[in-house]
């Protein structure tokens, strides 16, 4: 439970970090160079599509998952990791936070604009938009997440100190190879 949780969540807020990331330097960037009839149709049709269950379970499941991970540690040799996990989760949910109270407005005030071909002022939605709102908080999850995608790595690190002290590896340390049945010298 230790290891599936603790690996489950740093996957799953890596691949966040990732998303945040990459709407950072690319997406937002490029759409910043467009008009204001593809700005808001493709902020709108992107938005749309983002809200999908592998989304959402990746998003919300990083969360909890890190809820569950820092639980499992908090006994034993293993709360070594915990407070890293504890980081991770708090950065975590102060992104979630983020993102419920700041883009997710920002997000559906665009899409209740309605279809760009009958919206009359397309500039104004725009800057209705708060465009640089957006990216400015957008940056900020994407720090968080990845600082927490950070912690996590470091958890694991320690994970896995913690089990090899134990004696739970199975693994030949990385300095021996096993030749035919017979270890290294």
């Amino acid at each position: 439970m230790q290891t599936i949780s603790l690996i489950a969540a740093t996957m799953t807020t890596g691949l966040i970090a990732g998303v945040f990331g990459l709407y950072a330097h690319t997406i937002m960037r490029g759409l910043g160079n467009t008009d204001d009839r593809t700005f808001v149709g493709a902020f709108q049709a992107i938005d749309r599509a983002i809200i999908n269950p592998l989304f959402m379970l990746t998003f919300f499941g990083a969360l909890l998952l890190s809820g569950v991970a820092a639980a499992s540690h908090l006994r034993g040799d293993a709360r070594r990791a915990a407070p890293w996990i504890l980081v991770a989760g708090v950065l975590y949910f102060a992104t979630v936070v983020i993102t419920m109270t700041i883009n997710v407005p920002l997000n559906d005030a665009i899409k209740a604009a309605g279809d760009p071909d009958r919206i009359v002022d397309l500039a104004a939605v725009r800057a209705d938009f708060h465009e640089t709102r957006w990216i400015a908080w957008n940056v900020v999850r994407t720090v968080a997440t990845t600082v927490a995608f950070g912690c996590l790595a470091w958890s694991l690190v320690l994970h896995g100190q913690v089990r090899t002290a134990a004696g739970e590896s199975r693994t030949p340390p990385a300095d021996r190879v096993i030749v035919k049945g017979h270890p290294s010298p």
